[in-house]
């Protein structure tokens, strides 16, 4: 009695000194021993100190040796006033039989880092025996071990029921032909749960469910989820943590039915120690596979209209500029016709455009700006249009500009035009252009005026042997008068 209160005494003399830090976070990977028994486990940890772990990937692979499982433990210690905080996954492996295993170098990213571990060689014996009636014995064993637990004693693990469940839901049960529903994959856990559950390899699942999820025959706006956070609901009166692991909008492109099928997102599930021990392992890593519901949203076709095979369907509204509403003839004019909504932004057509010779206008400089957010694709596409007017007068220019799409809002057909009218003064273009042409003379006008007799080049190749001439002759007088010098 007196030997196990020394040592207690020991150990809470280091852990309860005054003041409190927090060390630095690190990551390891730590190897079993180099040699086992063929009837002895052995382990790979993932050790975390200084923040929680919250990710990891599988443990390797390893011929020779076949896994067994995985445990966990967490502790918190307190030494000269630093606070240490560390938790370790351990995966167990037992030897297929006797002789040397090769463990080859081999990464792991936890919490979002590599970490890599070299490797080793470890050698299996033969089995051990065992000794089923071993006897304590206070002054060889291991005081810590005896005061704290005994190794060989089995952990009792109670498995909690969780309150959690994974759902594909939509903000619509029926859309019609590009019309854009909003899909979102998500798992949600109760403010009541005390099961702890966390996610894992969410990456390599995610292109699974995907593979399963995504429909054929639509245009998908993607919201490209990056960071998976926690966000408030109330289901039914009951609080909720949801967690969106992918959520995009899908417009169906014909009139077949988008089926969304059952899909299933492992978890890890940790059964908790009936005893918690401050040192000893508090929680069994388990898996549990959540599955969500089918679901099939119904496509209608639009309703009968000349142009139902080319319109867009949206929540639309329009948005014009221009820089100016009163000019002349000739004088140029940027006028900009923009759609803004909720719908596939994308997939706007430019505007029908009636293109007259008294209003010359040029094709379109065209941007687009789409916003992924809430529960909903939105955004604006904008036609900006370089424009000459030729005649003098008022031009409305809804006579030139109109987009016809289906209005979701009101379930029937729409047209935007423009609410602008410009103002030309000056003289007709077509004046100017004729008394241009008169005061220039037109070719045709001319036509009789001017000789169609050939001329001869004879002149020129005369005078080309002249100067030739000539530059020979001043040649020769330079070089005569050198050599006379000279």
């Amino acid at each position: 009695m007196k030997f196990r209160l020394i040592y207690f005494s020991f150990i809470f003399s280091i852990l309860f000194c005054s003041g409190f830090g927090l060390l630095a976070q690190d990551i390891s990977i730590e190897l079993g021993p180099d040699r086992i028994a063929l009837n002895e486990a052995f382990t790979i940890t993932v050790k975390v100190e200084g923040e929680t772990l919250k990710s990891y990937d599988k443990f390797p692979d390893i011929s020779g040796l076949v896994k067994r499982g995985t445990s966990s433990s967490s502790s918190t210690n307190i030494f000269n006033g630093q606070v240490t905080r560390s938790q370790s996954i351990t995966q167990t492996y037992v030897p297929e039989k006797e002789g040397i295993i090769n463990i080859p170098p081999f990464n792991i990213n936890v919490n979002g880092k590599v970490i890599s571990s070299p490797g080793k060689k470890v050698e299996v014996g033969s089995a051990k025996q065992q000794n089923q009636n071993r006897r304590y014995d206070p002054f060889g064993s291991d005081p810590f071990e005896d005061f704290f637990g005994r190794r060989d004693e089995p952990e009792e693990f109670v498995n909690l029921k969780e309150e959690a469940f994974f759902a594909l839901t939509t903000d619509k049960d029926e859309v019609y032909i590009g019309e854009g529903v909003n899909t979102t994959l998500a798992f949600y856990v109760s403010n009541e749960n005390r099961a702890p559950l966390q996610f894992h390899d969410l990456t390599n699942q995610l292109t699974d469910i995907l593979r399963k999820v995504r429909p054929n025959n639509v245009w998908e706006e993607n919201f490209n989820i990056e960071n998976i956070k926690a966000e408030p609901v109330n289901i039914g009166g009951k609080r909720y943590s949801v967690y969106k692991i992918f959520q995009a909008t899908f417009s169906p492109l014909g009139e077949q039915d988008i089926v969304f099928p059952k899909v299933g997102l492992e978890m890890i599930k940790y059964q908790v120690a009936k005893s918690r021990s401050f040192f000893g392992q508090n929680r069994k890593e388990t898996f549990k596979t959540f599955y969500s519901k089918p679901k099939t949203v119904k496509v209608k076709p639009l309703p009968d209209h000349p142009l139902k095979d080319q319109v867009s369907v949206g929540n639309y509204e329009l948005s014009e500029n221009i820089n100016s509403t009163e000019l002349n003839t000739g004088e140029s004019f940027q006028y900009e016709f923009e759609i803004r909504g909720i719908g596939n932004i994308s997939g706007i057509a430019e505007p029908q455009v009636n293109n007259q010779k008294n209003l010359e206008i040029y094709s379109p400089d065209v941007s687009e700006n789409i916003r992924r957010s809430g529960v909903s694709v939105r955004g604006s596409k904008a036609f900006r249009y370089y424009m000459i007017p030729k005649e003098p007068g008022e031009y409305d220019l809804s006579d030139y500009f109109q987009y016809i799409f289906f209005n979701t809002s009101s379930n029937k057909y729409d047209t935007l035009k423009s609410d602008y009218r410009i103002k030309v003064s000056g003289e007709s273009m077509a004046n100017v252009n004729i008394e241009q042409a008169s005061s220039d003379g037109l070719f045709y006008d001319r036509i009789d005026e001017v000789s169609n007799q050939l001329q001869s080049h004879q002149t020129t190749e005369i005078w080309k042997w002249v100067f030739n001439i000539f530059l020979i002759v001043a040649f020769s007088l330079s070089l005569f008068i050198l050599l006379k010098k000279s």
